[in-house]
């Protein structure tokens, strides 16, 4: 079969067209969708607006292959174009002072690349490797950590116990260099790492981590022999510290202890807002710090009963306005996830967003009137929005304006330097995720700025997810997205898929999801429901979306109620005339891959097949896990403490109940749920003699979720093969 080339026109929402010239590979001899072209999808992210507000830099994925590119922020009338120097990601990224070169770190230096495609150039070659490169508020100076060649050894001044994991390790120093004349200045010397440097707003002071390190662990199970070593990483966190920029000083620690203070911002030249989430996840605490005396005054705290549900892609954290007069911040106090303001001076905060619905990441305006964010809708809750908060002198006379409308999903708003307009993605049922532009007007015409899905997919095969409920275990309604296949005969029975997201805490959309990680899983979907399979699509509780009482319904119940929420979408699938109840298959990833094992352990029969992706096995795994072990307690206890709903959340101590075939699949990297997890699956599914019953696939090298393109190509043809053996018509029925 020949490629052909296909110069495609896009009509865009704008009116606005988009030319692309395209590489166009072979179809399926149906014309269909092939797992080949869903591969060829792109995903955006990082947008970065340039100083003159014009340009948009950002960073593209294909099938884990990313590149940096840059595109026309006011028009779409051009393809971005890409900038080959600048490598494969935008993190240290920043602007240089006449806004026509992104300045990029690279082999340990930093280069200037021209956003006109002009070639790139160093800004200096060190003999030694510069890392966190950070520039001043002004951006005539970068400071930069250098690692020393000399290290800390034991014994004399300094020393470390001969058994201290950072014993050995090679000396750091922070220096300030001039962009201008090259010249440098050290700023202090450490024997540890330094990492999370941030200037001042004047440029006066610099902020640092300090000793954070990491522990390897290692492991040898007897199950798996001895030959292979199995590791878990253990972070331990440094201190937080300030020095003056400008000669060398002796560092002083912003607090008591250790720890750092997580996620910081400054409210002006001296103080820093600082988030801290305790380690039981009961209490978040915001607080101001003195970086003169190093104290810190609490501003404001949420305490949960039961745990703090929200997600970090929420952004909840607290973010001064550009002026400093004021702190906006995101809390559930109410249930659900609203927008807050309060006065940097003191005072009680105002709720400026109410209602049954979640809104998520905001972002002040550059001229600290207005803050952008985007938010679902009372009974839409995979449909988002943007919207501008104009305060209007004060938080109290905030008025809300829509932005967006339409199906779709709209997330992640970033101002643009002069505050007129904002860059965003957007996804909906007939496209993937894509950057747009729109004025921060009401009325306002969005503009495309990309066109990730290939041109040879007919999009009008995409089937639009439904929104349906049914009732859970305890007679709660357990939303879902239902998905039929186009010109189904509904007078006949068809077999059926059961997709269960991972993560707890995320959810599906109205069209597709938000993330690559599982946007590659709604286009693998769109796939089998060419091929003749109806999938449905539960938001089990734990899932975000639906406000915090649905997210904390795993609260000392993982496993339980959450995971018959997941697989009693079977039984509501059995209720649809042109469903095959004999005929339904399951699968998850991550948090639904575990739960895909508790379904076919607790329900034997009611699926025909099953897949696991990089499942969690065991919960007590989970725990022993110092990467996960305060994230399980704040659900789930300890063992010790509540070794009941561990039993209940341990499908690895009941598949002697397997009845039906499974397939696993998992990549050697995982650090989200390590392989260890799948290699003890298999080792007791062996025990109990499931052999027979159960396919097992590893990929060397590959992280949680699947990116690169061999990978993805065996995995989705392996389940594609695996779910036609079992569930299509042909299939036997003697399992």
């Amino acid at each position: 079969m020949k490629r052909v080339l296909m110069i495609t026109a896009l009509l865009v929402a704008s009116g606005g067209v988009i030319f692309m010239l395209t590489s166009i590979p072979p179809t399926s001899a149906s014309g269909g969708l092939t797992i080949e072209q869903l591969i060829d999808i792109r995903h955006p992210s990082t947008p970065m607006w340039a100083p003159d507000g014009r340009h948009v830099a950002f960073v593209w994925d294909r099938a884990g292959v990313s590149g940096v590119y840059i595109a026309d922020g006011l028009a779409a009338a051009a393809a971005p174009r890409e900038l080959k120097d600048a490598g494969s990601q935008l993190a240290g990224a920043f602007w240089s002072a006449d806004g026509r070169a992104l300045m990029i770190p690279k082999n340990g230096d930093l280069w200037r690349v021209p956003i006109d495609g002009g070639a790139a150039s160093p800004v200096w070659t060190t003999p030694q490797a510069e890392s966190n490169i950070v520039a001043s508020p002004d951006g005539t100076r970068v400071a930069y950590v250098r690692e020393t060649s000399e290290s800390a050894s034991p014994g004399g001044s300094g020393s470390r116990p001969l058994n201290d994991p950072r014993a050995g390790a090679a000396r750091t120093e922070l220096w300030v260099r001039n962009l201008s004349n090259g010249h440098e200045a050290l700023v202090t010397r450490q024997d540890k790492a330094m990492t999370g440097i941030s200037w001042s707003p004047d440029g006066q002071s610099l902020v640092v981590t300090a000793g954070t390190h990491t522990i390897r662990h290692e492991q040898t199970p007897a199950y798996s022999g001895s030959k292979i070593i199995y590791t878990i990483t253990e972070t331990v966190p440094g201190d937080t510290l300030v020095v003056p920029a400008a000669a060398a000083g002796v560092p002083r620690p912003l607090s008591a202890g250790r720890g750092g203070f997580g996620p910081r911002r400054w409210l002006d030249a001296r103080h820093l807002l600082v988030d801290r989430t305790s380690p039981d996840f009961k209490r978040r605490t915001t607080s101001l710090v003195d970086v003169a005396s190093g104290e810190a005054k609490v501003l404001h705290e949420d305490v949960e009963e039961k745990f703090w549900s929200m997600t970090g892609d929420a952004g909840a954290g607290a973010q001064p306005s550009p002026d400093g007069k004021w702190i906006a911040f995101l809390s559930d106090r109410d249930g659900w996830d609203h927008l807050y303001v309060m006065p940097a001076a003191g005072g009680d905060a105002i709720q400026i967003t109410k209602g049954r619905f979640e809104a998520w990441r905001p972002a002040w305006s550059p001229d600290s009137a207005r803050i952008a964010f985007d938010a679902n809708e009372p009974g839409r809750y995979g449909t988002r929005h943007l919207y501008v908060a104009t305060l209007n002198g004060t938080p109290s006379r905030a008025t809300i304006a829509p932005l967006t409308s339409g199906r779709g999903t709209n997330i992640a708003p970033i101002w643009s330097p002069d505050g007129t307009r904002l860059v965003y993605q957007h996804t909906d049922p007939s496209s993937s995720a894509d950057l747009w532009t729109i004025d921060a007007k009401p009325g306002a015409r969005p503009i495309r700025l990309t066109a990730s899905m290939p041109a040879a997919i007919d999009r009008s095969q995409f089937v639009e997810p439904e929104m349906v409920h049914y009732p859970g275990p305890d007679g709660q309604p357990v939303p879902a997205w239902l998905f039929v296949p186009k010109n189904l005969d509904r007078s006949r029975k068809h077999p059926a898929i059961v997709w269960i997201h991972g993560d707890g805490v995320n959810q599906n959309y109205d069209g597709w999801h938000v993330q690559r990680n599982y946007a590659v899983y709604y286009s693998f979907h769109q796939y089998l429901l060419q091929q003749g399979y109806v999938v449905i699509a539960p938001d089990y509780r734990g899932s975000i979306g639906y406000g915090r009482v649905w997210r904390e319904g795993v609260y000392m119940d993982v496993g339980g109620k959450d995971a018959r929420d997941a697989w009693m979408a079977a039984t509501y699938l059995q209720t649809l005339p042109y469903v095959d109840g004999d005929r339904l298959g399951v699968w998850g990833l991550s948090y639904g891959g575990f739960f895909t094992l508790i379904a076919v352990t607790d329900q034997p029969k009611l699926f025909r097949a099953a897949v696991d992706v990089a499942g969690v096995a065991d919960y007590a795994m989970y725990y022993e896990d110092p990467y996960h072990g305060g994230w399980t307690t704040s659900r789930i206890g300890t063992p010790e403490q509540h070794p009941e709903v561990y039993a209940q959340a341990s499908p690895l101590s009941h598949v002697d109940r397997l009845e039906r075939p499974l397939l696993v699949l998992h990549g050697t990297s995982d650090v989200n749920v390590p392989y260890l997890h799948s290699v003890r699956l298999i080792d007791e599914l062996l025990k109990q003699r499931k052999g027979d019953l159960v396919s097992f696939m590893t990929y060397p090298g590959e992280f949680h979720y699947f990116t690169r393109e061999h990978v993805l190509r065996d995995a989705w043809h392996r389940v594609d093969e695996f779910f036609a053996s079992h569930l299509k018509p042909s299939a036997t029925t003697s399992h």
